[in-house]
């Protein structure tokens, strides 16, 4: 099977061409796969499929082989996969869990249309929303200090997220009014992530209601800058993710 490897700020994912159905899905398979000692390693695995009336569709697997909800980088990961397949050229709407996506590749960066956003709730550790998948977005004046992958775990196996299906945990510095700082721990990883796409546009949105934070930010991950822009009303829409997305390797398992 040939596999190609991808990342996106530091969000890694195996890709595999799956329109012609080959691929063995199971979640011990994929789980091997991803194993950082064991596989070829990464933070997910992508399956690009055909699905009548889009380009494609993309299905996300997190590292424990689980398929997972909306995953920001890994789509724009996907995005210039499939633009590197030749499966189109430009601008492209492809299919996810989620629903439909627009999405363009300019100037070496992937620009991804995100799911509009109905509202955020407040609960005992942050701030909730669902970008495509769920996230906790807490404040703090120093993420470098943090130790994430402690603090996250704690959070998303307590008994109250634990009742809700678990969640995604952002750590979010406000800079300025134009800039963040995001560490984010992941569920299905269950680890600390060079970046999360959904989470960075998680904590881009609560910063702008709770924070006083523009619609059009730059956001600084381990792996690299993201920009997040929106418009607000009565659903938080226009929701753009953008950033590099690059191939690392390719190779046969």
């Amino acid at each position: 099977m040939e596999f190609f490897k991808y990342q996106g700020t530091g969000n890694d994912f195996v890709m595999i061409d799956n329109r012609g159905m080959q691929f063995d899905d199971t979640q011990a398979n994929i789980a091997r796969i991803c194993h950082r000692r064991f596989g070829v390693g990464a933070d997910g695995l992508i399956l690009i499929e055909n699905a009548e009336g889009y380009d494609f569709r993309m299905r996300y697997f997190n590292a424990d082989g689980a398929e997972g909800s909306m995953c920001g980088n890994g789509g724009r990961c996907a995005v210039q996969f499939a633009a590197d397949l030749g499966i189109f050229e430009g601008s492209t709407r492809f299919l996810a869990v989620d629903g439909g996506h627009e999405s363009k590749i300019e100037h070496g960066n992937v620009f991804l249309h995100m799911i509009d956003v109905d509202g955020i709730e407040e609960v005992q550790d942050g701030y909730f929303l669902n970008t495509g998948s769920p996230h906790l977005v807490i404040f703090h004046t120093d993420t470098d200090s943090l130790d994430v992958k402690t603090l996250g775990a704690a959070i998303r196996y307590s008994d109250y997220w634990k009742s809700r299906g678990g969640v995604n945990v952002n750590f979010v510095q406000v800079i300025d009014a134009g800039t963040l700082k995001v560490r984010t721990y992941e569920r299905g990883v269950e680890d600390e992530t060079y970046s999360c796409g959904t989470g960075v546009t998680a904590a881009a949105i609560v910063s702008h209601l709770r924070r006083s934070a523009g619609d059009h930010l730059r956001v600084t991950t381990l792996g690299g800058e993201l920009k997040v822009s929106f418009q607000t009303g009565p659903k938080i829409s226009g929701i753009v993710l953008s950033g590099p997305a690059k191939q690392v390797f390719s190779g046969k398992i």
